[in-house]
Parts: structure tokens; C-alpha cells; sequence
């Protein structure tokens, strides 16, 4: 599975979503689920998915769905494009 495709089904996975809704205006506390635990269990998927460890100050900035995607090339995780 291509690294987007995993990114996108963590983010459904984690805040019980529909791919429709993995957008721009997807950021913290949208969504009921998008906590601070489901964001920790975010970050533990993603982290486990992609075999990287997040520093702190990313976790704490990781603001949005988008942002996630950006914040992830620093890890070398490329989403295609």
C-alpha cells in the first residue's frame, strides 16, 4: 500500500472517518474524535505504520491533515508528490 493510501486509513481508523472527508478543513477537534487521546493514538499509528519516532514539538504542531502530510517529509515518508 503507498504511503498516502496508509496516512489516509490511519486517519479514518483513528477518528472513524470517510475518505470524502480527508481535506484541508480536517484539523485538531474538528471531528469529536480528534482529542488530545485520539490524537496520541494518531501519532502512535502513524509512528508505527511508517517506522519513525515524532519529536514532541511535532506532535504538539501537528495541527491538521495537511500538515501532517508536510510534517512527514521531514521524516523521509513520501506521499507521491
Amino acid at each position: 500500500m503507498e504511503n498516502r493510501k496508509k496516512y489516509d486509513q490511519i486517519f479514518m481508523d483513528s477518528f472513524q472517518l470517510e475518505s470524502s472527508q480527508l481535506n484541508a478543513d480536517l484539523i485538531y477537534q474538528s471531528v469529536p474524535a480528534w482529542d488530545s487521546i485520539g490524537h496520541m493514538t494518531m501519532v502512535a499509528a502513524i509512528e508505527d505504520v511508517f517506522g519513525i519516532m515524532l519529536e514532541m514539538d511535532d506532535i504538539i504542531d501537528y495541527s491538521s491533515y495537511l500538515k501532517g502530510i508536510e510534517m512527514l517529509k521531514k521524516y523521509n515518508v513520501s506521499m507521491g508528490d
